[in-house]
């Protein structure tokens, strides 16, 4: 049986804590409040009002990152170690060789961001790090380079979710989102539709059953023999506006279901076998080939990029209606991940939340793919409610057993978004983050009394 609480004895538990009060009453003796020694001014119940500087690490993917941000917004640094070549070569991601090429940057990177930010371990409040949802080899690499930083400089640990660090980012730019709000996700791992009615309290809307829309970006990007050392997105984009998007006939997938799911292996299916009846061949370069070739290329990349956004409009459109009549007060709609720095997709979604009456956030392109500056941002947001873990253990062994949780859902599904079409595997799937918080609040409340 999967226990709804962190494992406590976990290297990197994630002890959720609803306010520093309430942790600390347990070190209560003889009517004087004693403290561990790492819990410092900076982790006070004021924590909120100061200038708190956070390191975030992310390695959950295939991009290296580190950056440091203060509690004011400002992002002191960020570094990003692409494995691009990597991401060309086997036309997409290797998770071991992603594994290796992390483990050989990442000490590069994180010291470079200090440095750029004039600041030494010293100098933090905390670190924050990506411990799921990723693959797991490239997870562990982040995960002990923070617990590294935290152990050193005796500094507490904030383990992040991908997700929410997507969604969060958007509130270090744009001050006036406040919670409830809606967010799509949308990246090369990830389709997913949420209300955040507040930090840590999300319902999930909808996801893809199958795969992402990035994944289709991606493989049709190769299929038509694209330059992928910037990643299929933007290539297909690039393409996309020499093509007549209307001249194949894709079919707009999962029609039929009236829900805000999402699936993007038929388009997939549907983009290979025009490709293969236009007998375009893939190793064959786009700057090789003839014209006639390379339009049927750009009509093909233009008509899958129509569909495969029309597929995210019908499905937006239909969440905003279940979000509204959840929260009436909804003012915006969050889109980040990567796919987000579409220039095509940010423009059809616009009209969208405009119809809708809401307003469109996005973040810069640079902070739509996975970076540092999400993760330590989001770190903020939950270390001024008190939630991080104490600082790891000196000489922790290089074996110790890691929290990650590759396979980690962000919020709690809502009853109308459930498919029968639902195609997803739920083993070792971990609890989802919403559902952890509030254990950890109930918990925490009851011990209180």
């Amino acid at each position: 049986m999967v226990s709804l609480l962190p494992n406590l004895s976990s290297p990197i538990s994630r002890l959720w804590r609803p306010s520093i009060a309430i942790a600390t009453r347990k070190l209560q003796l003889h009517d004087k409040a004693v403290k561990p020694k790492w819990f410092s001014a900076r982790c006070s119940t004021s924590a909120s009002n100061e200038n708190l500087v956070v390191l975030g690490i992310e390695t959950s993917c295939d991009d290296t990152a580190a950056a440091v941000v203060n509690s004011n917004g400002e992002i002191l640094s960020q570094v990003i170690s692409s494995q691009a070549e990597l991401l060309a070569r086997y036309g997409g991601v290797a998770p071991k060789m992603a594994e290796e090429a992390h483990a050989l940057v990442i000490d590069q990177v994180v010291q470079e961001a200090l440095d750029k930010a004039n600041l030494t371990g010293k100098d933090l409040t905390a670190v924050a790090v990506t411990i799921g949802p990723g693959l797991s080899l490239c997870l562990r690499i982040g995960v002990q380079k923070a617990r590294n930083v935290a152990s050193s400089h005796n500094l507490p640990l904030v383990g992040v979710h991908h997700m929410e660090a997507h969604t969060l980012v958007a509130r270090l730019l744009e001050r006036e989102l406040q919670f409830p709000f809606m967010a799509l996700l949308v990246s090369g791992g990830h389709n997913l539709l949420i209300l955040a009615r507040d930090l840590g309290d999300y319902i999930q809307l909808g996801t893809t059953i199958d795969d992402a829309i990035g994944e289709a970006y991606d493989k049709t990007a190769k299929w038509l023999g694209l330059d992928m050392r910037r990643s299929g997105g933007p290539a297909v984009e690039e393409l996309a506006q020499e093509g007549d998007a209307k001249s194949v006939k894709f079919k707009v997938p999962m029609k039929q279901h009236k829900d805000c799911n999402f699936s993007y292996a038929g388009l997939k299916t549907q983009v290979r076998l025009a490709i293969e009846a236009k007998r375009i061949n893939a190793e064959i370069s786009l700057a090789s080939a003839s014209d006639e070739e390379r339009q049927a290329r750009a009509d093909i990349a233009a008509s899958f990029q129509r569909v495969a956004v029309l597929h995210l409009e019908e499905k937006c459109e239909r969440a905003i209606e279940w979000a509204l009549n959840i929260e009436p007060s909804i003012n915006h709609l969050v889109v980040s991940g990567g796919v987000a720095s579409n220039k095509y997709v940010r423009a059809r979604l616009d009209e969208v939340v405009k119809r809708k009456g809401l307003k469109l956030v996005c973040p810069p392109p640079s902070l739509c793919t996975d970076n540092g500056v999400m993760v330590a941002w989001t770190g903020i947001e939950h270390f001024r409610l008190g939630r991080f873990d104490p600082p790891p253990p000196a000489n922790e062994p290089e074996d110790a057993v890691l929290d990650l949780r590759p396979r980690w859902p962000l919020g709690e599904e809502y009853a109308e978004g459930k498919s029968e079409a639902r195609s997803m595997r739920t083993a070792r799937m971990h609890p989802s983050l919403t559902s952890l918080i509030k254990a950890s609040i109930k918990q925490e409340s009851q011990s209180a009394i």
